[in-house]
């Protein structure tokens, strides 16, 4: 790919093994949950393609990586307007205190990341979308940091969630 060597080409590689790493903890956090084996998927398919992106950035021309991106992305666009819905019914708190609000920003950070690499290979990732790229593969670790060093936030979780930490 042209400019992979360049500054923004070696950003836009480093916060996709960022959000690759991210995706392979989230999937491997979720062996206590009770419905496991569908967020371990959930998390594994975007670790995988992020990972081919991060190493071979043309990768997302491929038809294969395009069509699987897409794919995932339609489900996980699905799931969360039902999380959505089902907080907008059933909330009780703030929404990072409820399973599916932690479910939800899960998704809702999938869902954008696969949007960002599907349209890289074709538009190079520079300015404002280079931004939100590094903005966005630096949150979850921030957001993991300020949950890990603030028990009082975890005190509400269930003991599936306690334990990942």
């Amino acid at each position: 790919m042209a400019g992979s060597c360049d500054g923004p080409g070696r950003s836009w590689r480093l916060c996709n093994l960022l959000m690759a790493a991210f995706f392979g903890l989230a999937a491997a956090v979720q062996i206590n949950d009770p419905d496991a084996g569908l967020w371990i998927v959930v998390y594994v398919v975007p670790a995988v393609l992020t990972l081919l992106v991060g190493l071979n950035p043309s990768i997302t021309d491929n038809v294969v990586w395009r069509s699987l991106s897409d794919l995932h992305s339609a489900a996980c666009l699905v799931g969360t307007i039902a999380l959505g819905c089902s907080l907008f019914t059933y909330a009780k708190s703030n929404i990072l205190h409820e399973e599916e609000g932690r479910e939800l920003f899960g998704l809702v950070i999938i869902t954008i990341w696969m949007n960002l690499c599907r349209n890289s290979a074709k538009n190079p990732l520079g300015g404002i979308r280079l931004m939100v790229a590094i903005s966005l593969s630096l949150f979850p670790f921030v957001t993991w940091l300020y949950i890990y060093m603030n028990s009082e936030m975890r005190s509400s979780w269930p003991t599936h969630c306690k334990t990942v930490i």
